[in-house]
């Protein structure tokens, strides 16, 4: 694909095509080293963008799938959720509202390593996020009302989450042990020395009968 070389007043609002889009998200992403630094921009809003990025993690531009991982990758780094609950590709001069169906992220790889008050659970996200599960960085599990399962989300960078594939989560089940907490029997994990409760042992133990 060919990149646009226009200058950052085409913007991302007024970018026609993905490679306008990559173009400007590109310049931002080399505004400086390591990841870019979303959440010190202060932009001025211009307006929605018509992408969104579906359940399973794919995103879409003007309601066609985005096929390469890179500049999926390349959008990712741009990304952040404001305290309004809505998300945005944020670069210094501007943001842009785009659409979420449910986690930006999807957690698609985990890797245990040390065991008891020392394990260490360390994620792979869908777009190469690698991310070790803490205090900084907690686990929660949502009750899924139509399959009365749970919905594991990992907090990725900021306020952006990442939806913990179903494989994953049966190994995080298989990781899981009896551990009080505050004067309660709970079924939950470990990492980095934070325990996530995933559910009630009584819970567990109905849902095993």
């Amino acid at each position: 694909m060919t990149m646009h070389t226009g200058n950052d007043e085409q913007g991302l609002s007024k970018a026609t095509d993905t490679a306008g889009l990559e173009a400007l998200v590109s310049r931002a992403a080399r505004a400086g080293k390591g990841p870019p630094p979303v959440e010190r921009w202060n932009p001025p809003f211009c307006g929605d963008l018509d992408m969104e990025i579906k359940r399973d993690g794919t995103w879409f531009y003007l309601g066609t799938p985005i096929g390469r991982m890179p500049l999926v990758q390349l959008f990712s780094s741009v990304l952040r959720k404001d305290e309004d609950g809505n998300t945005y590709l944020v670069t210094p001069v501007e943001k842009v509202g785009i659409r979420v169906e449910d986690a930006p992220f999807i957690a698609v790889e985990v890797n245990a390593s040390g065991s008891g008050p020392d394990q260490v659970l360390t994620f792979r996200t869908n777009v190469g996020d690698v991310v070790e599960a803490g205090s900084e960085n907690p686990i929660r599990f949502v009750d899924e009302d139509d399959t009365d399962g749970l919905k594991p989300y990992l907090l990725v960078r900021g306020r952006l989450e990442a939806l913990v594939a179903r494989p994953v989560m049966y190994e995080l089940a298989e990781l899981g042990e009896e551990i009080d907490v505050d004067g309660t029997a709970m079924f939950a994990i470990r990492s980095k020395g934070t325990t996530f409760p995933i559910m009630p042992m009584d819970r567990l133990r109905r849902l095993s009968a």
